[in-house]
């Protein structure tokens, strides 16, 4: 396989890697029943005039299973965060005691369970549909090697490779996919 070759599959196979990660990142945020700090993960709080995400306003932690704590590193931000928590629609409602906010992750129904599993699904074929993007991107970049550099049977090859690399992929995303809906659905 030529340098230009093993570069293209290179580059595609990290564009992969980074979608298996984007997707690993967003199943973070779907809850399984246990409290996560990852849970509060895109909320956005009014912070001195600008919108920042909440982790750069708070310490986050979880002291059990049911339980979030945020604890402010400004308790002037106290009732901002608070806001911002409602208004994220996550279905909590964080109790302000002058100090930090305990925010009490309720035990998920069984239709939210359902909920969450097909969430799930759909990030995982977003996760799909930006695997195959990134084959025909590749397949499109050997093509164009093919008029230019490798030979025909050279880019035939390396399209073989990209088709490989595409099902490995795929592979590991039905595999996620499994495990977090596992993860969900078990009460």
């Amino acid at each position: 396989m030529t340098d230009e070759s093993q570069f293209v599959l290179d580059e595609a196979s990290e564009s992969m890697d980074n979608t298996i990660k984007h997707l690993e990142h967003e199943f973070q945020g779907i809850r399984a029943g246990k409290a996560s700090p990852a849970m509060l993960n895109g909320v956005m709080v009014e912070y001195y005039g600008a919108t920042v995400p909440i982790e750069q306003t708070a310490n986050i932690g979880c002291p059990d299973a049911r339980m979030i704590v945020v604890v402010p590193f400004d308790k002037s931000a106290l009732n901002n965060i608070a806001k911002a928590i409602q208004n994220a629609n996550l279905g909590f409602n964080p109790i302000n005691n002058g100090e930090l906010l305990r925010v009490a992750v309720p035990p998920l129904t069984e239709e939210r369970r359902r909920e969450l599993v097909k969430r799930t699904k759909t990030a995982a074929e977003d996760a799909k549909v930006g695997i195959r993007n990134i084959r025909r991107n590749a397949n499109d970049e050997a093509k164009k090697l093919e008029k230019d550099t490798i030979s025909e049977d050279e880019s035939k090859l390396l399209q073989e490779e990209i088709q490989k690399l595409t099902d490995k992929f795929v592979k590991k995303i039905d595999e996620l996919t499994e495990l977090k809906s596992k993860d969900i659905l078990t009460v």
